[in-house]
Parts: structure tokens; C-alpha cells; sequence
């Protein structure tokens, strides 16, 4: 039987940052994962851009992703709008509302995934176990236990999910989760356009579709469309020069002339917050615990900030000699996770249904709503403060 004081399940981006974050305490730290190694030092680009906030890349850099990504791959997101159906009116949130020189930064998902595998496999603590197929979980008072295809077990003082919101690992501890499927699925490419974004994010409440742009350095930006899934499966299908056509008609042309620079990938609209984050000498981390709509682009801030939590009460604990998988411990993670997500979660759950409506009366809301909230600063400068989590 292999041993270990933390064993994490999966190798994405939130398994990888929780082991460097506890990383350099005196805690041995395996991470299992079914990818081979191969594809987690070169994972491939997946269409997923992620808008990170100050904080978020504060963390990335005390965890030491931030050296292991070119800097040319970052993008400022110096402002956002917030647009509802064919109007031209706008709320916009600005940069200036949060007292920054942007509202935050873009980053390829791939690069983010390569970055935190460059961070961890240098550390002496963590142990990478690749190829592993995980068939049984439990944990007890003395433990938490893990068996493998392979025959091998693996025990550890603490077992933690970080499997995704599908995460098979929180099923089998028998936490249930609330997921809401929109039955609307998102496509995202990356896009080149004649007219320059200027860095201003747009998120896109259409009649009928939801676009969202996230502008890269030059004029390229990342482009997600929310449409039924026949409709994904269409665009999916058109040839290039089709495709061009159809996201620049979609775009109205506020972007010109629109040419695909990537490969396209489409995902389906779920959610999920699972009913306990905690439970005996076991945690959900990342999507495993909650699962965003990405409407308000939160989702992998919320999960970095989850880990910096939980990371901060087990090497307190080690410092102290104490229990790292207490029930006092485990459960204060959970109380301050949920009480940064749940608003938000609950808020975000209410736009999507608000501004996925497109009944005479809701239109009329979702316009006054964009109004109001455009004239009002304290709010304004709330919302920058919220998307931001400038320090």
C-alpha cells in the first residue's frame, strides 16, 4: 500500500495549483490522474480562454505558474460592456471603477493547465501517479483509502476531488450536487476581426443567442456562442469560410470582417454546487465543489480562491502539529467557500434566466435593467471591485 498525508483526484488546473499550494510543509502529496504524463506536460489547446482577476494572478504567481507563461500570451481585459439584444446601449464597467489599469487578465486554458504541471513536477513533495484508474474510494476515522485498476492501494490522511463538476470521485462518497443543465451548449473559438476590441470584454445578451468576446493581444479575441445544441452542431459543421460569414452576421459587423484562427470546441451549459464541500477526511476543490456559469467568467477565480482557503488551514495545521483533515478544519473551508460562491452562484443562475428570456416583458426589464444599473456608480464600482478582486 502506497502512503500519503494528501491525495488529490485529477491533474487539471485546480488539482494541480491545490498540490502546489500545500507543497514545501513537510506533507507528501500524490496527485492521480487517468491522462498520461505526456498530455499534461503538453496539453492541447482546448478553446477555453479564461479571464483571471488581480487576485486570481497574485496566486498564480505565489504558486509559481505565473514565470511558466510567455508573457505575450497575456492579455489585459481593461473594460467590460454588457449588451442586450440589437441595441448599441451598453452598461459598461470600467477599469477606472476598480481603481486598476484593467479589470483583469485573459489566459489560454491549455497554457494555464502547462504551467501549473511545470510547478508541480519539480517539487520534491508531490508524486504524479499518471494512468490511474481509480475503483473504489472510502474514507474512515484512521483514513481515507483509494483502489486502483491496477490492484494498488493507495491511504492518505486527506482525500481531496478535484475531478471536475461531473466529478465521479464526489459520487462515490455519496455527496450529491445540484446541476442545472440549460440545454444550451457553447462554442468558442478564437476569432480574427478588422475592427480593433480595445480590450473591452463584451458579453452579448442577443435575442435568440449569447455572445461573448474576450479580446487577446492583437486583434484577435476569444469568441463564445450559447445556442441550442443543433444549432452548435451546425456551426461546427460549416466550412471556414461559412463560418466567417456567420459569426460576423452574428457580430452585426461591430467587429468587421471576422476570420477563424483556431480549432472550434463546443461544451455543454451545466452547472453544479454540490450539497457539502466537506466530509469525513475528504473535500471538493475547484469544479468538483462548484461548477460556474461562465456568464460572469468567475469560474476558475472561484476556485483558486477555495484552494488558497483550504491550503491556508492544512499548513496552519501542519505548522501547529495538528490533525490536517480535522472536521473543525475542514468545515471552516467550507463556510468561507460558501459564503464567496453561493451569492454569486444564486445571482448568476437569475441573469441567465432573465436575460435567456426573450418574452416581450423581459425584454423590457432586460433593457430598463442595464439602464438603471449604468447610472448607478456605487453599483458600477461594486461590480469592477467584484470582477476584479483587486486587493
Amino acid at each position: 500500500m502506497m502512503n500519503f498525508d494528501i491525495v488529490i483526484v485529477g491533474a487539471g488546473p485546480a488539482g494541480l495549483c491545490f498540490a502546489q499550494a500545500v507543497a514545501g510543509c513537510g506533507l507528501r502529496i500524490a496527485i492521480l490522474e487517468r491522462q498520461p504524463e505526456s498530455i499534461l506536460a503538453n496539453p492541447a489547446f482546448d478553446g477555453r480562454e479564461i479571464a483571471l482577476t488581480h487576485h486570481s494572478a497574485q496566486l498564480m504567481q505565489s504558486l509559481g505558474l505565473w514565470e511558466h507563461i510567455d508573457q505575450h500570451a497575456i492579455s489585459p481585459l481593461r473594460d467590460a460592456r454588457v449588451l442586450n439584444g440589437p441595441s448599441l446601449y451598453a452598461m459598461n464597467i470600467e477599469h477606472g471603477d476598480s481603481k486598476k489599469a484593467s479589470l483583469g487578465y485573459l489566459v489560454a486554458n491549455h497554457l494555464i493547465r502547462q504551467s501549473a504541471y511545470e510547478a508541480v513536477k519539480s517539487s520534491q513533495d508531490i508524486t504524479l501517479l499518471t494512468e490511474s484508474d481509480i475503483t473504489g474510494v472510502s474514507t474512515d476515522n484512521d483514513g481515507a483509502y483509494i483502489s486502483l485498476a491496477s490492484g494498488e492501494k493507495v491511504k492518505a490522511q486527506l482525500l481531496v476531488a478535484a475531478d471536475s463538476r461531473f466529478s465521479e470521485t464526489r459520487r462515490a462518497m455519496g455527496i450529491p450536487a445540484t446541476m442545472h443543465d440549460f440545454g444550451k451548449t457553447m462554442m468558442v473559438c478564437v476569432m480574427e476581426h478588422s475592427i480593433p476590441h480595445h480590450h473591452v470584454a463584451w458579453e452579448w445578451f442577443d435575442y435568440g443567442q449569447t455572445l461573448a468576446l474576450l479580446p487577446m493581444n492583437g486583434m484577435r479575441s476569444s469568441v463564445v456562442i450559447t445556442l441550442p445544441a443543433n444549432d452548435i452542431q451546425r456551426l461546427m459543421s460549416l466550412s471556414a469560410t461559412e463560418f466567417n460569414e456567420d459569426i460576423a452576421m452574428r457580430f452585426k459587423h461591430r467587429l468587421g470582417a471576422m476570420q477563424l484562427a483556431s480549432t472550434r470546441h463546443a461544451y455543454p451549459l451545466v452547472t453544479a454546487y454540490a450539497s457539502q464541500l466537506v466530509a469525513n477526511r475528504f473535500a471538493l476543490i475547484g469544479d468538483a465543489a462548484v461548477g460556474m456559469h461562465p456568464v460572469t467568467a468567475h469560474g476558475f477565480n472561484f476556485g483558486l480562491s477555495g484552494i488558497n482557503v483550504l491550503a491556508n488551514e492544512i499548513k496552519t495545521a501542519k505548522s501547529r502539529g495538528s490533525n490536517i483533515a480535522a472536521t473543525a478544519l475542514l468545515e471552516r473551508y467550507e463556510r468561507k467557500h460558501r459564503l464567496k460562491t453561493r451569492p454569486l452562484f444564486i445571482a448568476t443562475h437569475a441573469i441567465a434566466k432573465l436575460y435567456g428570456n426573450d418574452s416581450m416583458p423581459a425584454r423590457l426589464i432586460r433593457a430598463a435593467s442595464l439602464r438603471i444599473g449604468n447610472r448607478i456608480s456605487p453599483f458600477k464600482r461594486a461590480v469592477g471591485h467584484m470582477l476584479t478582486e483587486a486587493s
